[in-house]
This record gives structure tokens, C-alpha cells and sequence, in this order.
């Protein structure tokens, strides 16, 4: 373990105590939000990606030793475990190295090579592969042996060099080096299937394409992998076959004579047999672990981005969920998000409608207070803005909200548990509301692989994906705190040290018993103990609490300290929060100890100068061009304002009011080079683009956000991106690896 620590602060470039500390504290339950936030003098300050990244590590580590304890169990039990054997297998550090050790003694169904052995032929192959000079026919035939199936010298050889074949296959260095070729010369070409050009014009990009494995962006290669499982495209992966026998040659032909002939013969149908197939899985699933890691980053980046949104507040809200023949369903709610009316509006099916329409919103409007109305994005979405815009409500604010996911949540047991008695339609319109007040407290409720903000987030690895998103919604949750008396057990369940059952006791709890009054009233409710209220307390908030803390981010554990301080200077720990001098003379120096460094007491005092400060950014109005609201009114030229929807690789998805979002390419985003979209963009950011190509119909529309003034700098490194004999093919992008990604990267 400790050679473990030490292997990680190394490749995360941090000490070995801070490396030790954070194992300890996550062995014994702590979360990576609770360690660091509440245990910076443990850890030396790590924030919660280097946190998440030791964890990472010494759970990959952890599962090499399992791995390796197997594999010597495994050695051992067939009487094969050498010394020398022994010490390979404890020196392989990765588990890719280590299956390679293994697999000349892993067991094995009946091959080629096995047969030969059963036929007494070994000793032959073992002759061969010295090389020396002798008469290779006549050594063949004292193998002749009709009873074991040995018929003829030929039948001898052949399977002399299908043991040398297996032999030249399984060579963990061999084995090594090829898997090394294959990545950095090896080629990925894609080609469509005869007959299916035109059920694929989706794929026509990749119907002849071809570039490095080493470069291959994420996204193209899960769009060639969609194709090839759509049976669309026939993927192929290899280097060229000339340097990859070369190497074979090279590390096992010794000379030139009759026996190495035979080698050559073994080797060449080891390569093209055994090796090429093995090494093509192994790469696929390599390329494919790393274009999912990729996909999982930036989908994962766009969750946080999304669930961070700026929230309007506890505001009186009425939701519309837009539509046409339907009608569009209209939800009052007050400020905490509860449902007090709802019905069905028909603004766009004629004069008579639009009249009772209008009467019934400004009706509702007035009766309950509404400040804000927030209407879907979906179909009908625009011509119900125009339509509530026109109604000129005094002292309201009319928001667009993105309603992915809504009919998700509608459907969902979460919604039929909160609104037994309504349909979906009025479910959908409540989500489209609250969303506007609280994203975070919303989408939390739905799966967010169903947000709207990845891209082929059905062809990642799904427990990776799930993985990376917990970890993102519980970051999320915890870095904005919630309140506790009105949070649902949606959102307490990734309140750090909670989960779903003690979330549900803390409801019930809370129904039971009225609103909490402290914050270590958490420890009468059932099953949540010492560990879990350390873990939690600190998220939590309490407005208007009997001790003012309980609305902070300060720690209980913290608040003797607190308390100290308000003594020292003879007032009480509200002036604290409330007076800018009196905090300014405190000396932190003071009230440093073993326990509490510097790094917690400035913590602390910023939450006293702002309480349960939320870390969003204020919310500001929005809303699109008048008459722009479909993609037949759009023209090349115009600049028109929008919203970030989802951001890729290759470039971001605006939102620009006409129902079908644009593509703002990465080359278009702004006049200097950017490797990533994230460097410039976020989720939800408001922009403005400008229309550079409208194709109808195929609803693609293409958008820049470039200074068109500017001439744009040439970009970097082109003669070194993936090369093509194609015409009409996709922009090369390169990747951009997050810090944890580039974290994760070292451990591979």
C-alpha cells in the first residue's frame, strides 16, 4: 500500500502524506466533496479532482493486486510458478502487461498448437526455433507417427510451426511491441457495406475513409462504430503489414537457413492468424475506452454546466408546455415550487381561442402574483412566446427553458409519486417551471443521460457513464448546498454521506415532525448516525435557524471555534456575519491548531461575510429575435442571439429559436486556435452567432461566432493531423483532455 501512495504522487505529481491522507479518509467512508471541503489540512489543500483522481488510482491498483494475487493462486495450482516467473508478474504494473505474462499458461479450449504438443511435436518446434543448420526433413521424420495422427513429414512440420505460431503469439514482449505498432502507425479505415450506400447517407463521410488509431477524435470513431453496428460500414484496423512482419522478423529469425525457413513460414501465419486478429480486438477495445472517456468527459462537463444554471429564484412562476392542436398546458406555482392551479390554453387554433387564451393567462397572472412565466422550447414553443410577449404582463419576466428530459420526468415514478392525480402533460409544464426557478433541484429528479447535453451517450461504456455523472450531480449538489426543509429526497440523496433511504427518513422525518429548528436535530432521525451527520451536516442549510450557522457552510465541528471568536471580541456570532470590521479583526493566526489551519478558517470567514452563498451566477433574462422562429426565416449574414445547448468536440449546439439548433464548428467559435470548446463556452451561455449556411432540408443549419472583420490565424499543426486521400471529409479536431482526464491519462 504504501508503494501504492507513493506511485501515485508521483504520477499525480503531489506529495506521498497528502496521497496517504485522502486514502485513509476515503477507506474510512469519507465522500470526495466532504474531504475536500472539510479536510483540507489532512490533505493539503487537494480540491475535489485530485481527490476523485487518487480514488481512481488506488482502485485501479487495488484491482491489479486481485488480479495478480489470481494469477499467482493460478500458477502455483498448475506447478508452474518459477522465481523468475513470480517476479515478472509482481513487477507488471499495468493489467494489460499482466494478462500478457499469463497468457502462455492461461487455460485455454483445444488449438492448433495443443494438438501438435499431444502429437509429441514440441521437441521438433523447440529444434526449429534455435536455427542451427541440420537436415530439418530428416529431424521431421523420427516425428512420424501414425497412431498419434502424424502422417508424413509434412504433417510433421506443419505442426511444429503451429506450436511455433502460438509460441511467437503469446510473447508478452512480442506481444508489447506489436500492441505499440498497432496504436502508433496502426490505421483505422472504414468502408461502407456493398448495398447500403443509401440506407447510410447518415454515414457517407466514413463510406471511404481512413486516418491514424493515434489521432482518431472520439466522436468519429463512436459515429464509424455506430455504423459498423448498424451494419452500415466494415471497419478494419491495422499498420501496414510489411512493418509489423518486419518486427516479427526481427525478434525471432536468427539466420538463414532450412529451420529459419520454417520460422518464417510459423511467423508469418502467427501474424496473420493469431497476432493481427488478437491485436485488432485489443485495439478496438483500447480506442473504444478512450473515445468513451472522452465522450464521458465532455457530457459530463455539459451536466455540470447545465445543472449549474443560473436559477431565477423562489419566484411566483406559471409554466406553459407549449403546442399546437393539443393546446398548451398552463401551471401556476408559488414560490416553492408547489402546483396551485393548472389548465389548457389554445392560442394558436383560432380568433375565439386566442381571445380566451389571453384572458386566462392575464386572468391567472393577476390572481396569483406571477412573476415569471417560463415557457418550453418544444414545438410551439416560439409562437407561445410571441403570443404571451404580446400580452405585455406588467412586471413579468418571460423565459424560454430548454425542456429536455421533461416528458422524461412526467413519465416517471418520481413525477406519479408527487402528482398522483395529474397527466403528464401538467407533470411536464410543473418540471418546465421549476427548472426556470431551481435547475439543480429539478434535473436532479431526471436520468441526466436524458438532459440533452451528450453526445452518443447510448455508446459509452453505461457503468462509466453513470459513474462519471453521479459523481458530477453529487459535486454539483454539494458544492451549492440545499435547503433542507424544502429540498426533496430527490436532491438529499446525493447530499454527501446520505443516499436514497436516509434522503426518504429525512422527509418523512421533516413531515412527522414539522421543519427542522437546528441542524443536529439530523441525528434523531432513523438510521442516520454519527458517520453520516459529519458527512452531511456541513451541505445542509437552515434558513432562519435558532443559531445563524445552521444557514452556513460552517461546519458543526467548527462552530465552538466560531463562538470562541465571538467571545474574544465580545459580541455574538450573528454581528459576526453581519459586521465587515469586526471580521477584519480577527487574527486567524490566533486560532490556527493541530486540527485547524489557515486554509479552514478562511473558509470559515467567508461564510460568515456570505452565508449559504450560492456559487451560480445571477440570472439574467433572455430571449431571441422577433420573427426569427423557424429555419425557413433564417438568412445567411444575419446575427441573431442564442443560447449554448450542448457542446462536443467538433464544436457547440446553439439554440437560436427556430426549433433546430446550429452548429457553431470549432473553427468557428472564435479568430484564435482553440483545442476545446470549453476554453471559450459553457452550457447555457448566452452568444451571438452568426448565420453562415442554411441547408433545409436536411435541417442543418451552420453558424459562426467568429469576428468576421478579423482575418482567422491559420491553424497549428495541420501537417501533423490525420491524413486522407478522400475528398469531403470531416474537420480533424484535436481532443482536449480535462484536468482529470489528463490526470487519468498517466495511469494508462
Amino acid at each position: 500500500m504504501v508503494t501504492h501512495f507513493k506511485k501515485i504522487a508521483t504520477e499525480l505529481a503531489i506529495a506521498e502524506k497528502q496521497v496517504s491522507a485522502t486514502a485513509n479518509l476515503l477507506d474510512e467512508g469519507a465522500t470526495v466533496p466532504f474531504i475536500s471541503r472539510y479536510r483540507k489540512e489532512l490533505t493539503g489543500s487537494l480540491d475535489e479532482v485530485q481527490v476523485a483522481a487518487v480514488r481512481d488510482r488506488l482502485q485501479q491498483l487495488r484491482d491489479l493486486d486481485k488480479r495478480r494475487e489470481a494469477i499467482l493462486k493460478s500458477l502455483a495450482d498448475m506447478g508452474k510458478l518459477t522465481p523468475e516467473l513470480e517476479a515478472k508478474v509482481n513487477e507488471a504494473e499495468t493489467m494489460v502487461s499482466l494478462e500478457d505474462i499469463y497468457l502462455p499458461y492461461r487455460p485455454k479450449r483445444k488449438t492448433r498448437a495443443t494438438a501438435a504438443r499431444e502429437k509429441g511435436l514440441q521437441p521438433l518446434a523447440d529444434a526449429l526455433l534455435e536455427q542451427t543448420r541440420f537436415d530439418v526433413e530428416a529431424e521431421a521424420e523420427k516425428y512420424i507417427d501414425t497412431e498419434k495422427g502424424v502422417a508424413d513429414i509434412n504433417e510433421a512440420l506443419a505442426g511444429a510451426r503451429d506450436i511455433i505460431a502460438e509460441y511467437i503469439s503469446e510473447h508478452a514482449d512480442t506481444r508489447t511491441k506489436m500492441r505499440e505498432l498497432f496504436i502508433q502507425k496502426g490505421t483505422i479505415q472504414s468502408k461502407v457495406v456493398d448495398g447500403k450506400e443509401h440506407d447510410g447517407i447518415k454515414y457517407k463521410d466514413y463510406f471511404d475513409w481512413s486516418e491514424p488509431v493515434k489521432t482518431v477524435p472520439s466522436h468519429r470513431l463512436l459515429a464509424m462504430r455506430r455504423g459498423e453496428k448498424e451494419e452500415i460500414l466494415w471497419l478494419d484496423i491495422k499498420p501496414e503489414d510489411d512493418e509489423a512482419t518486419a518486427l516479427l522478423e526481427k525478434a525471432f529469425i536468427k539466420g538463414s537457413n532450412p529451420a529459419s525457413q520454417q520460422v518464417q513460414l510459423a511467423l508469418l501465419d502467427s501474424y496473420k492468424r493469431l497476432l493481427k486478429p488478437s491485436m485488432e480486438t485489443e485495439i478496438r477495445l483500447y480506442t473504444k475506452k478512450q473515445a468513451d472517456e472522452e465522450a464521458i468527459r465532455v457530457f459530463a462537463e455539459n451536466a455540470r454546466q447545465l445543472l449549474l444554471s443560473a436559477p431565477l429564484g423562489q419566484k411566483r412562476v406559471m409554466a406553459i408546455d407549449p403546442g399546437f392542436r393539443t393546446g398548451c398546458k398552463v401551471v401556476c406555482l408559488d414560490e416553492q415550487g408547489k402546483l396551485l392551479e393548472n389548465t389548457t390554453i389554445y392560442p394558436h387554433t383560432g380568433a375565439g381561442n386566442v381571445r380566451e387564451a389571453e384572458k386566462t393567462v392575464k386572468h391567472l397572472a393577476e390572481q396569483y402574483q406571477i412573476q415569471a412565466i417560463a415557457i418550453g422550447n418544444g414545438t410551439a414553443g416560439r409562437e407561445t412566446e410571441v403570443f404571451v410577449r404580446g400580452l405585455n404582463l406588467p412586471g413579468v419576466t418571460t423565459v424560454m427553458v430548454n425542456e429536455s428530459g421533461a416528458s422524461i420526468y412526467s413519465a416517471s415514478e418520481v413525477a406519479r409519486e408527487e402528482f398522483p392525480d395529474k397527466d403528464v402533460t401538467v407533470r411536464g409544464a410543473v418540471s418546465i417551471g421549476r427548472r426556470l426557478m431551481d435547475p439543480l433541484a429539478e434535473l436532479v429528479k431526471i436520468d441526466p443521460k436524458s438532459i440533452g447535453v451528450g453526445q452518443y451517450q447510448h455508446d459509452v461504456d453505461q457503468n462509466k457513464l453513470q459513474t462519471s455523472l453521479d459523481d458530477t450531480v453529487i459535486s454539483c449538489v454539494n458544492a451549492v448546498g440545499v435547503e433542507l426543509n424544502t429540498a426533496s429526497k430527490q436532491i438529499l440523496a446525493y447530499i454527501s454521506g446520505l443516499g436514497p433511504q436516509l434522503a426518504q427518513n429525512i422527509v418523512s422525518y421533516r413531515d412527522q415532525n414539522g421543519a427542522f429548528k437546528r441542524r443536529d436535530q439530523l441525528r434523531k432521525v432513523a438510521r442516520l448516525g454519527d458517520k453520516a451527520y459529519e458527512q452531511a451536516a456541513g451541505f445542509l442549510r437552515i434558513r432562519d435557524a435558532v443559531n445563524p450557522l445552521d444557514a452556513s457552510a460552517v461546519h458543526p465541528e467548527r462552530y465552538a471555534l466560531v463562538e470562541q471568536m465571538a467571545k474574544d471580541h465580545n459580541c455574538k456570532v450573528k454581528d459576526l456575519m453581519t459586521d465587515d470590521k469586526l471580521r477584519k479583526s480577527i487574527s486567524l493566526q490566533k486560532y490556527v491548531s493541530d486540527t485547524v489551519g489557515l486554509p479552514t478558517l478562511n473558509d470559515i470567514m467567508a461564510e460568515l461575510a456570505k452565508p449559504g452563498r450560492d456559487p451560480r451566477e445571477q440570472f439574467e433574462a433572455f430571449s431571441f429575435t422577433d420573427g426569427v422562429n423557424a429555419i425557413d426565416d433564417l438568412k445567411v449574414g444575419m446575427k441573431l442571439p442564442g443560447i449554448v445547448t450542448n457542446i462536443t468536440a467538433f464544436g457547440a449546439f446553439v439554440d437560436i429559436g427556430v426549433h433546430q439548433d446550429g452548429l457553431v464548428h470549432l473553427s468557428q467559435i472564435t479568430n484564435r486556435f482553440i483545442k476545446d470548446p470549453n476554453e471559450v463556452l459553457k452550457v447555457h451561455q448566452k452568444v451571438e452567432v452568426r448565420v453562415t449556411e442554411v441547408d433545409v432540408n436536411r435541417k442543418r443549419i451552420s453558424l459562426s461566432m467568429k469576428d468576421d472583420e478579423k482575418p482567422a490565424q491559420p491553424r497549428r499543426n495541420d501537417n501533423n493531423r490525420a491524413a486522407s486521400n478522400q475528398k469531403n471529409k470531416p474537420h480533424p479536431e484535436t481532443d482536449m483532455a480535462a484536468k482529470l482526464a489528463a490526470l487519468k491519462s498517466k495511469f494508462k
